[in-house]
């Protein structure tokens, strides 16, 4: 008897033990096609990362679909995904302090520029809590944005008029500069826009020339150094969900995973994906790949700064200093570059 109450209570032990190590498998929503690099190696490379760091006890499933890419931080909230990623221009006047980043000028890889977008937002930007609800476990910018158009362009000029899908956020603002029809469709919907001839050509980064194959419906390429643009996105979790977890794995999560590494990932994964696409267009016979003109360089330049002062004003706005800010930035793209 006594026995048999010893073995029923390490069966128990064990029971209790394999419970506390339950796996979380994440739902992380997605709004891009499966073969896009936030999806191949982002997200799924953010599962691997959560995996190594719990033991196993984390785990995650990127599931398309689920919902349009303006409600993926409302879903979160929600509770119909645990995990997702976002991009802050499909909200406008949800964010302010986001478009720091997208700011046009700025020197250095997109995995630079996550890495200082995450210490800027640690420094000035997380007091006004633009993503209340949700936490913040990752902040990311592609590399520079250039114009991908279905007719040539040569100049500066040649932009003028031109009907342009532009995602929102500061790329809205670079493209009224340059004298640019605005036309706002979702990133999975650019292809069928250039290809029914709704548009003429897409603010882009390079990598997004084999992920919405624009080889093949914007063969032009008119490329500005340091780019138009960039563009900024998070990647949310359910706090509620984060939470639940156990003390351990939450700090396994936050010391290990999340923030600065995540975003370091992410940058690093967008800079991989432009040097695919660039040398795909290079392949191709019938791209072609402008690089502007000094002149049009500098012209640019004097444009950048006006919409640099704009976009500086409005989250000064919110009583941020956004000069010290913007400083920050370009200093600690200068460390990742050193």
């Amino acid at each position: 008897m006594k026995l048999t109450r010893i073995m029923a209570s390490a069966a128990f032990a064990i029971c209790a033990a394999n419970a506390s190590q339950a796996q979380e498998n994440m739902v992380i929503s997605s709004w891009l096609p499966p073969a896009h690099p936030i999806n191949v190696d982002m997200l799924e490379g953010l599962v691997d990362m959560m995996e190594e760091a719990t033991d196993g006890q984390v785990t995650g499933e990127v599931k398309m679909g689920l919902a349009p890419p303006p409600a993926q931080m409302d879903l979160v909230m929600d509770g119909a995904a645990d995990m997702t990623i976002i991009f802050h221009g499909y909200q406008p006047g949800r964010f302010t302090a986001t478009k720091l980043i997208e700011l046009p000028g700025y020197e250095g890889s997109a995995e630079a520029a996550s890495v200082a977008y995450w210490r800027v937002h640690e420094e000035h930007l997380a007091e006004l809590d633009e993503h209340r609800g949700v936490k913040l476990i990752g902040l990311s910018t592609h590399g520079p944005g250039q114009i991908h158009s279905n007719q040539p362009v040569n100049t500066l000029a040649d932009l003028d008029g031109l009907k342009t899908r532009l995602g929102g956020g500061v790329s809205a603002d670079v493209g009224a500069e340059l004298g640019l029809v605005g036309i706002q469709v979702p990133a999975p919907k650019v292809y069928e826009t250039l290809d029914s001839g709704s548009a003429d050509g897409v603010a882009m980064n390079m990598g997004e020339r084999i992920s919405f194959k624009l080889n093949e419906v914007a063969k032009n390429v008119y490329e500005m150094p340091g780019g138009f643009y960039r563009g900024s996105f998070a990647v949310l979790m359910s706090q509620e969900k984060f939470d639940s977890l156990p003390e351990d794995v939450q700090k396994a999560l936050d010391e290990k995973v999340f923030g600065e590494r995540f975003s370091r990932m992410m940058g690093a994964a967008w800079d991989a994906s432009d040097v695919r696409a660039r040398a795909a267009t290079e392949e191709a016979e019938d791209n072609v790949i402008v690089l502007a003109s000094e002149e049009d360089q500098a012209t640019f330049a004097e444009m950048a700064a006006k919409v640099r002062e704009k976009i500086l004003g409005e989250i000064a706005d919110t009583g941020i200093d956004a000069q010290a800010a913007y400083e920050m930035v370009k200093a600690e793209m200068a460390k990742e570059a050193n």
